[in-house]
Order: structure tokens, then sequence, then C-alpha cells
């Protein structure tokens, strides 16, 4: 198998996440308040498969020895480089994560489902037991669980499947272009948001999307079983996809 062999196999299931009836239905300022509200749920989550990655294919442990491939590290620490430090609108410092977040508090979203979540785990508590207490859609809830079940998997050709196959660049140009016309029908409510996007387009759609590509296949080698699993796990992380979106669309604000 190879990458483009994936990408045939896991065709139809992406055709449904980027044709989902959601996009349609963000047409105030409010829906898109609530699309973050759930949506951020991912960013983070992302950021957690992407730490992941980068615990097992490199040495994050002291003393440092060899591990993995060279080529491997590259990747995944270019890739963490930029999801983890990089700038915001003025130029400082930070996270996608944490550019998302200020995107959500300049839009009014809800940042306290999100953060409680996080100060649990800051608390000490299982991100089992803190998914599981969260007062979240069970579409999100089982978004979250599969993501951290693949990575207690620890099996690093899964977890870089779902990575580059199942996460961010699944936002379509139709949704980007919705949200620039809602910026402009409320100025300075969307600006950090747009600004999110463009980084994402630019950064994650392109460069990052290549190199996780190269992961992939650095990975799974010549080893049929590695390529199928891949395969499986990144039409599983769509699936999952398209049920988060869906939770968002049964929320309230869009019956």
């Amino acid at each position: 198998m190879s990458i483009q062999q994936i990408q045939e196999t896991i065709a139809p299931a992406r055709a449904q996440v980027v044709t989902h009836p959601l996009y349609a239905q963000l047409q105030t300022l409010d829906d898109v308040r609530t699309f973050m509200q759930y949506h951020v749920f991912a960013v983070w989550d992302f950021m957690s498969l992407l730490k992941g990655l980068q615990q097992q294919l490199t040495c994050v442990d002291v003393p440092w020895v060899p591990k993995g491939s060279a080529a491997t590290r590259y990747l995944i620490n270019e890739i963490v480089t930029g999801e983890e430090s990089d700038v915001d609108m003025d130029g400082n410092r930070c996270s996608h994560f944490e550019l998302y977040e200020k995107a959500m508090e300049q839009a009014g979203a809800d940042t306290a489902p999100i953060k409680g979540l996080i100060r649990a785990i800051q608390a000490g508590k299982s991100i089992k037991d803190s998914i599981a207490e969260a007062e979240l859609p069970e579409g999100v809830k089982g978004f979250l669980r599969f993501t951290f079940d693949v990575i207690a998997s620890r099996k690093p050709h899964i977890m870089a499947a779902v990575f580059t196959f199942g996460r961010e660049d699944l936002i379509p140009d139709m949704f980007y272009a919705l949200v620039k016309d809602l910026d402009q029908k409320f100025p300075g409510k969307l600006s950090t948001f747009i600004y999110y996007l463009e980084r994402h387009i630019e950064v994650d759609g392109d460069h990052h999307s290549q190199l996780a590509m190269q992961m992939v296949q650095e990975l799974c080698g010549g080893d049929a079983q590695l390529w199928n699993e891949a395969a499986q796990y990144a039409q599983q992380s769509l699936i999952w996809r398209h049920q988060l979106w869906s939770a968002i669309l049964d929320e309230k604000v869009f019956l």
C-alpha cells in the first residue's frame, strides 16, 4: 500500500466530512460561537496527539539516547515547533491551541467547557475520568476517547495516520470563505479566528501535511500490515470527525 492508496481508501469517508451539512448552518455569529465552543476540543486533542507522536519518535528522557530514525525525528520536531510555538497576529509566540482560545475570547464563545476539562487534568484526574465527567455532547466525548485510545496504543504508524489524514486539513475552503464573510458583518469579532484559519491553511495545510505524509511513509515502510492498520485508523478518525460535526449540528442553536 502507499499514501495514494490510503487516500483512495478513505476518500468516501473524507467526502462525507467535507460535505457535512454543518457548514451551511453556520450563518450567524452565535452559530460560529457554538461551533468554536466544541471544535476547540479537536484543536486541543490534536496537540495531545502531536506530543504523543513526539514521545514515541524522539527521546524526551534524560539521559538522552538516540531513538528511531533521524528522518522521523526531524519530521515530528519540525511539526511540533510550528504547532506549539507559532505566532499570533501581533507576532507573539503561542501554540495553535492558545491562538484558538484567543479567537474564542474575541468572538465571545464559551471557553468554560474546555478550560474545565484542562483544569481537571491539571488537578491530576485521568483523561478517561475527565472526559466522562465533562458536560459535553456524546459525539464530542466519543471523538476525544478515540484520540486518546490511539495515543494509548503507542503505535507510531497508527498515530501518524490519524494525525495526517483525520485532522485539521479537513476544514474546507467554503468554511473559510463563510467565516470571512461573517467577519465583514461583525467587524472585530472574528478577525483572530480568520487569522487562525489563514495560518492553518498556510502552515498546516501545505508544509505540515507534506511532512506528515512523509512521516507515515517512513513509519510504514514496506510492511503491508502497518499500511493496512494506518488506512483503517485513518478511516475511523474521519468517521469520528463526522460524528463530532453532527454533535455540533445537533446543538439547540441550529434547531
